[in-house]
């Protein structure tokens, strides 16, 4: 997570180490006479409430037992070795082992053990195999159903989140460490707009639902609410706007190697915010605008999260419970419902709609930090995890999620498309994928060295109606990118 001077070194929490504890079985070597009265020695020196011809039967048993377990053990020996001369014999033949080949008189009954794991290892080899092909199968799939349109190349430290406005004229927004928030023309990907008003790191971007309002959460311990005005530049001719997803990697490439070059540079600058709302005694992490846009919510690593009136800036709830630090916040499109993740392993989910009662939940659903916790436009909560699992809960009952996704990476600041109901997934390992509301994995974005995202993917923003690009996800390589996500053939492979 970030910290107030937006050191990437501090921006992740330390992984607990996991101790293991083995177990060391000592043999007694001794002949088979001396054994059994060896141990009934033993035994008659120990405190033992069993009667005496209880523990001699016990020992003559484990005797038994043990003697069994070396016959096997010498039968293995000696078949390894009959396998070992099979072994050399054919391969001065030229040939190769099979487990048919042992089947003859008395080798049939020594070799079945060892066949049977001879056929379990192929069965393994084999499984190994048709999942690479699987795979390599899936991840072409995925490229020609998910396409890089564009990149967004400017910041000059990494981004933490990434915002599309609700309105007309509709815009990208990204929050970056560099302590700037940029908004971006979406087909060109030129900066419209630079806001340097934070002394912090930029951890959020949010956008108001019907006025050309920005609401930014930082480092510095405060959220500022400023206006912006911007006027789309003239589309490119066509040969300029259907460049490939390699050639513009190629151009991110560049720019990463050239940390003098800022492309935002000349964007017009805003530097002071409308309103600025300072409660918080900590980063603050996250903010939202409420539903109708009157009221903000804002997440800090004070451990509490804060609704402010946006005309007035006076703080109006201080919601506490947490803890420990908050992660994120987010609002319900329709309703007056919030949502807080911690680091406590926990969500919470504020209810607001009765002005007289202000109730909360708990919900422990997972066994390390939430990240993020997220409404869709239905009765449901999508919240994940650095345990590296994504839930899905259904308002209506909350005792138990859904669904659940198992993924091999924690996962950051997810978010779920409206109209289609999917989960894009970014995670500390550079993937991005996608899955639907019942958990089924649809597809993965692209990535190779001239694609996609060279460090961690810390957000991803959904944007239903742009015919351009639907998916923006960014990360700490500095960069911002647009897909484009064929979702008629998506949901057709599923």
């Amino acid at each position: 997570m970030p910290t107030e001077s937006g050191s990437w070194a501090a921006a992740r929490q330390t992984k607990q180490k996991r101790k293991s504890n083995s177990l060391t079985l000592k043999r007694t070597n001794s002949s088979e006479q001396d054994r059994p009265s060896l141990q009934r020695d033993m035994l008659e020196g120990q405190d033992s409430k069993l009667p005496s011809s209880v523990r001699n039967t016990l020992m003559d048993l484990f005797g038994q037992i043990e003697r069994e377990f070396e016959n096997l053990y010498i039968e293995n020996l000696e078949l390894r070795r009959e396998i070992d001369t099979l072994n050399e014999r054919l391969a001065v033949e030229g040939q190769t082992i099979d487990g048919a080949e042992l089947s003859k008189g008395q080798m049939k009954t020594k070799a079945s053990h060892s066949t049977s794991q001879l056929s379990q290892k192929l069965k393994t080899t084999y499984k190994a195999s048709t999942s690479k092909i699987v795979s390599s199968f899936k991840t072409t799939t995925s490229r020609a159903i998910c396409q890089l349109v564009k990149d967004y190349v400017g910041h000059r430290d990494g981004l933490w989140d990434v915002s599309v406005t609700r309105t007309q004229p509709v815009v990208l927004g990204t929050a970056s460490a560099d302590h700037t928030a940029l908004l971006w023309s979406i087909e060109t990907g030129k900066c419209l707009t630079k806001y340097v008003g934070h002394v912090g790191s930029v951890n959020s971007i949010k956008f108001h639902p019907t006025d050309q309002l920005a609401l930014t959460a930082s480092g510095d311990q405060t959220a500022h609410i400023w206006r912006y005005m911007v006027q789309l530049p003239t589309p490119q001719p066509t040969a300029d706007t259907s460049i490939s997803g390699e050639e513009e990697v190629e151009f991110s490439d560049k720019d990463e190697l050239d940390p003098d070059g800022d492309i935002s540079s000349d964007c017009p600058t805003i530097r002071s915010p409308l309103t600025s709302l300072k409660s918080h005694q900590g980063v603050v992490i996250a903010a939202d605008w409420l539903v109708g846009g009157k009221q903000a919510v804002t997440a800090s690593w004070d451990r509490t999260a804060n609704l402010y009136d946006v005309e007035t800036s006076e703080l109006v709830h201080s919601l506490t419970g947490h803890d420990q630090e908050l992660t994120h916040c987010c609002t319900h499109p329709t309703q007056r419902l919030v949502v807080t993740a911690s680091r406590d392993t926990t969500f919470r989910l504020w209810d607001f709609r009765d002005p007289s009662i202000h109730s909360v939940n708990v919900f422990q659903g997972h066994t390390d930090t939430v990240t993020s916790a997220v409404f869709t436009v239905g009765d449901n909560v999508v919240s994940g995890s650095d345990d590296r699992t994504v839930k899905v809960w259904d308002l209506k009952n909350m005792r138990s999620p859904i669904a659940t996704i198992r993924t091999d990476s924690a996962v950051n600041r997810i978010s779920v498309s409206v109209s289609q109901r999917i989960i894009a997934l970014p995670h500390d390992n550079r993937q991005v994928r996608l899955f639907d509301i019942s958990g089924v994995r649809l597809a993965r974005l692209p990535r190779s060295n001239r694609q996609g995202h060279r460090r961690m993917v810390c957000c991803s923003a959904w944007s239903e109606d742009h015919p351009t690009c639907n998916l923006f996800t960014c990360g700490f390589d500095r960069q911002a990118i647009g897909w484009n996500i064929n979702i008629p053939a998506l949901l057709q492979e599923k």
